[in-house]
């Protein structure tokens, strides 16, 4: 997983191959149930995890109109290709994960 601390950072890291971004916040329990699906998925399946904390990243937060959390939005080699919002089992993020890329 990998944290981001600025636009040109994010900008570069969803340039390639198939990432999942996690708008997040440390106070919200449903974006803690997701952090360890997440870490699992990252490590089983041929995906990056971009996790961007809301609180500390304003300006990427305001630019995805976040105004729920947890948010994951998807990216396939720099392309926006699905989003989720809320908590979602692993399971169920597997099966969303297979569709989208």
């Amino acid at each position: 997983m990998i944290h981001i601390e600025n636009k040109e950072q994010f900008a570069n890291e969803i340039k390639e191959g198939k990432v999942v971004v996690d708008f997040f916040a440390t106070w919200c329990a449903p974006c803690r149930m997701l952090s360890p699906v997440l870490e699992e998925l990252e490590q089983e399946k041929d995906i990056k995890v971009l996790k961007v904390n809301v609180d500390e990243q304003f300006d990427l937060a305001a630019d995805f109109h976040v105004s729920s959390i947890p948010l994951l939005v998807f990216y396939k080699d720099g392309k926006q290709c699905g989003n989720h919002l809320g908590y979602i089992p692993k399971e169920d993020l597997e099966e969303i994960l297979e569709k989208t890329f």
